[in-house]
């Protein structure tokens, strides 16, 4: 929140950016290659003005065309590199959906975009994309590329079993349609508190594998 204006710290409160930043926090334990504070879930995808039914490359074009919006909403300091990187290797060619640059994170940050309900095969897709580009695309001065899955719905429980900030890769939701400020607090409210309890309860694991042991 620093270096705001007011009227960007005011949109800042409506749209729940800090309680999204802390619910994306929560999926990163200590210790976790991603840095806190980088991303946020869900993140509000509004301003695209999409409807309920999309694919994948509509809404891809549709963050291409409100760049702006877009990069404001997923963090400060966010430049667009390309869309589509084709990633080629050993005679085959993938193609990564977004390839943004942190400034302030000094790294490359690959995004890619899903419809539906997160799968485990994704963290796959991405840790290839992760490893190509930290050999090939890295520059020296950078630090290790992050990648970010956007999914339009995931379970956060899942999501911290499988322990993907471990290869730097972090899933969030999107929504493309703002829900009334009442319904979107209580929204919020109710992922927010889930998050606290998550992290509550790996504070107290530890605690209760070193009693265990004795």
């Amino acid at each position: 929140m620093r270096n705001l204006s007011v009227r960007e710290l005011r949109r800042a409160i409506e749209r729940k950016s800090f309680e999204r930043r802390e619910i994306a926090d929560s999926q990163i334990p200590e210790g976790s290659a991603v840095p806190l504070d980088t991303f946020r879930d869900p993140m509000l995808l509004d301003m695209l003005g999409l409807h309920d039914s999309f694919r994948e490359g509509e809404l891809e074009e549709a963050i291409v065309r409100a760049l702006e919006p877009v990069l404001l909403e997923v963090g400060q300091g966010w430049a667009f590199i390309e869309r589509q990187k084709r990633i080629s290797f050993d005679g085959d060619d993938y193609h990564l959906d977004l390839l943004f640059f942190s400034r302030p994170l000094r790294r490359l940050i690959a995004v890619e975009l899903k419809i539906g309900k997160f799968k485990p095969s994704y963290e796959g897709q991405m840790n290839f994309y992760l490893k190509w580009l930290n050999r090939f695309e890295r520059q020296a001065d950078e630090n290790p590329p992050i990648g970010l899955i956007l999914c339009t719905e995931a379970s956060r429980e899942q999501i911290e079993l499988l322990e993907m900030h471990k290869d730097g890769i972090v899933v969030a939701e999107y929504w493309t349609a703002l829900p009334p400020k009442a319904e979107l607090e209580a929204k919020i409210r109710k992922i927010y508190r889930e998050a606290r309890e998550r992290i509550a309860r790996r504070q107290i694991m530890p605690a209760v594998d070193e009693s265990s042991d004795q």
